[in-house]
C-alpha cells in the first residue's frame, strides 16, 4: 500500500514559514578563518503526520566572514518551531537556509540528531559554502 498521498501538501509551506531574524552583529576578526559551534541540545518541534513532539540536539558549525550570529536572537529561532509540523529532513535544510541568509558564513554545516521514535533514529546533515 502506497501511504504518500497522505503526506499531500504537508510540507508546501517550508520555504515560506515565518520564523524571527536571526540577528547578527560585526565580526572584528574577519580577516581569518576561525569555527564556531553552536549546539542547541532541546529542540523541539512536532511531526506534522502523527501530531507527536520530535526532540533533537541542534549543531550548527560555521566559518563566519563579516558576522557572527547573536546566540539569543538564535534561541528564540529555534523556540519558533516548537509547534511547527515538519519533517527532519526539512528542519536542517530551513535552519541552514535562514542562517546563512542571515549572517552569510564562509562555510556552514547543520546537523539535526534526532531521537529514536518508534525505534528509528535519524541524523540529517546539510551543508553551504560560500562561493
Amino acid at each position: 500500500m502506497n501511504n504518500a498521498s497522505s503526506y499531500n501538501d504537508l510540507q508546501t509551506h517550508i520555504r515560506d514559514l515565518n520564523t524571527p531574524t536571526i540577528e547578527t552583529w560585526e565580526n572584528q576578526y574577519s580577516d581569518r578563518d576561525y569555527t564556531i559551534e553552536i549546539t542547541n541540545l532541546e529542540f523541539t518541534a512536532v511531526c506534522p503526520k502523527t501530531g507527536l513532539p520530535d526532540f533533537a540536539t541542534i549543531t550548527i558549525t560555521y566559518v563566519p566572514d563579516k558576522h557572527c550570529v547573536e546566540l539569543k536572537s538564535l534561541k528564540e529561532y529555534f523556540l519558533s518551531y516548537r509547534d511547527v509540523g515538519i519533517f527532519h529532513e526539512h528542519i536542517v535544510n530551513k535552519v541552514l537556509e535562514d542562517f546563512v541568509n542571515a549572517c552569510q558564513p564562509r562555510t556552514a554545516e547543520v546537523v539535526g540528531d534526532f531521537n529514536i521514535r518508534g525505534g528509528m533514529k535519524t541524523v540529517v546533515q546539510s551543508n553551504y559554502k560560500k562561493e
